[in-house]
């Protein structure tokens, strides 16, 4: 679908649900036709990875105050509706800050989320694995690879972190699936979905609450209690920030690593050859890994706001306007990798940004990477013969684009 008036291909129609299977056709129509696009007023859609990388690193770029409208997100909700301080401000994680605060505020959950502390988690995560495989070969016929490995296998790590309780893991899976959705851009959300998301957003704040006045007098050695130490210390982690920064681990610690094990093994299976080359050489699961994060990135797009005016690839972007960077589409750029739509999992380490760049570059990317790769050496290993077992279904999100269900023979 073209846009008449201004001869470019339809905003619409780039986020449209029958694109969700494959959508790297249409944005390579984008790349060709109109690698930055100006579909609306004040909106400008990135495709090219140098434009989204130049656009990640420059300062000149960072994100909208919350009670701002964009052509993105629309009309903001209710200050009564969200996360808010002390003084009624809302209350943001800081992924969605601009220095200094984003700063300041990274600096304090780095002290407590540090990579010995993800180092440490291999064993567990490895024997986590081993159990979750081993129950899913031992079911007759063919299993939900998302169900049995994708999904389990980073909620109990998220949960295990944050120590939540065995019997609240549903919940937790409840409150994660409405919050990344919430992710999407206003006009692509069915009605009612945002008040859904922020309704689910105060349950999980006054939950992250109740269990943080808990580690405050109990505390153990889980990263709840890390941060609610650095809430306590003299470098103060505020209670709204606490929780703004819980409900991000929540998303960035389970949805984004669902979708890396589920797309990745996708592909792996659309390419036996591929996957053949990694159960025997399994040495190449860390460029494996990278190899699946470029080729189909969990998170298929950012979006930052021009602070002041700048140039983009040669066209200006004037200040208060808003650029779509099409991650999904920059990570498939025959101008940065060669033969992109290729997968090949011995390539050599690339420049894909399935995890941003610059001072926003994903937090969580070591324990994402950890997960993935003793997923998949495990998967190989016990599973040597995996084969699809029918059709795989798509979730309905956008920004981080993942399968519902996969279905597969183990054995």
């Amino acid at each position: 679908m073209t846009d008449t008036a201004t001869g470019m291909p339809s905003l619409q129609a780039l986020f449209d649900p029958a694109q969700r299977a494959d959508p790297y056709h249409s944005y390579q129509r984008w790349r060709r036709e109109t690698p930055i696009a100006n579909p609306l007023d004040q909106l400008f859609v990135l495709t090219r990875h140098a434009d989204c990388a130049a656009v990640l690193r420059d300062p000149r770029f960072g994100h909208t105050e919350p009670d701002q409208a964009t052509p993105f997100r629309g009309q903001p909700p209710p200050v009564e509706n969200a996360l808010v301080d002390e003084n009624g401000k809302p209350v943001r994680s800081f992924l969605g800050l601009n220095p200094p605060d984003h700063t300041r505020l990274r600096k304090l959950v780095s002290k407590a989320f540090t990579r010995p502390m993800v180092a440490k988690l291999a064993p567990r995560i490895e024997q986590i694995t081993a159990e979750l495989l081993d129950a899913a070969v031992a079911q007759p016929g063919p299993v939900d690879l998302i169900e049995s490995l994708a999904y389990p296998l980073p909620v109990i790590v998220i949960s295990e972190l944050l120590d939540i309780p065995p019997a609240d893991r549903d919940r937790f899976v409840g409150w994660s699936h409405a919050l990344a959705r919430g992710l999407d851009p206003d006009f692509l959300l069915p009605p009612g979905l945002r008040e859904e998301q922020l309704r689910t957003r105060g349950e999980f704040a006054e939950y992250i609450r109740e269990l943080a006045a808990l580690r405050r007098t109990e505390p153990g050695d889980d990263l709840l209690s890390a941060l609610v130490k650095v809430r306590d210390s003299e470098d103060v982690l505020t209670e709204a920030e606490l929780i703004a920064t819980c409900i991000l681990l929540l998303i960035a610690g389970h949805e984004t690593t669902v979708n890396l094990i589920g797309n990745g093994t996708l592909a792996l299976l659309r390419d036996p050859g591929e996957y053949a080359r990694l159960r025997d050489e399994p040495g190449l699961v860390e460029r494996a890994v990278e190899e699946l994060l470029r080729y189909d990135s969990p998170v298929q797009l950012s979006v930052r706001a021009a602070l002041e005016d700048a140039e983009v690839g040669g066209v200006p972007i004037a200040r208060g306007s808003i650029t779509i960077l099409l991650i999904g589409s920059a990570n498939r750029d025959p101008d940065a990798f060669d033969r992109p739509d290729r997968l090949d999992i011995g390539r050599e380490p690339s420049r894909h940004l399935a995890f941003g760049q610059g001072v926003h570059f994903c937090l969580g990317a070591p324990l994402a990477r950890l997960e993935a790769q003793l997923a998949f050496r495990a998967l190989t290993e016990r599973a040597p013969g995996l084969r699809q077992a029918g059709e795989p279904s798509w979730k309905d999100n956008i920004v981080l684009r993942g399968l519902a269900r996969l279905p597969v023979h183990l054995k």
